[in-house]
Formats: C-alpha cells, structure tokens, sequence
C-alpha cells in the first residue's frame, strides 16, 4: 500500500495521455528538453567565466613583490597639521 506497483504507473500515463493528448506532451517534452540543454550551456558558460578569472587572477608577474606571511603590509600616510 505504501508503493506504487507498475499498473499504477500505466494507469496515471493513460489518464495524463487522455486529458493532454500525445501532440501536446511531445511538446511540453520537446520545451523541456531545450530548458535542460539551455541551462547546461548557461552552467558550462558560468564555469568558463570562473576558470578564465581564476587563471587571470592567480597569474604572478616577476616585478611582483611577495611579502612573507608573517609580514602586514601597511601603507602610512603623513598627517598635515593647518
């Protein structure tokens, strides 16, 4: 009671296939599709986008100064008194 055996399955296909028509799924099957593939162009793009920052990001140039860890970096300004 607590599944659902295989004929429950085929009976509620029937009754969706009888309300809807078969023309009509197929293309709210076919509208799916394309906002599945849609949406994985749109992530696979969003991954480029980071990889290609990260990689731009992370890039040292050789007249860069790395400071030690231990080492706070702390510019000074000087105060003008009127």
């Amino acid at each position: 009671m607590g599944s659902m055996s295989i004929w429950h399955w085929v009976i509620v296909l029937v009754v969706v296939v009888l309300l809807f028509g078969t023309k009509k799924l197929g293309n709210v099957g076919s509208d799916i599709g394309k906002a599945v593939k849609g949406f994985k162009d749109g992530v696979k793009g969003e991954e480029e986008k980071t990889v290609n920052t990260t990689t731009t990001t992370t890039t040292v140039h050789p007249t860069q100064q790395v400071a030690d860890k231990s080492t706070i970096d702390v510019e000074t300004r000087e105060k003008h008194r009127s």
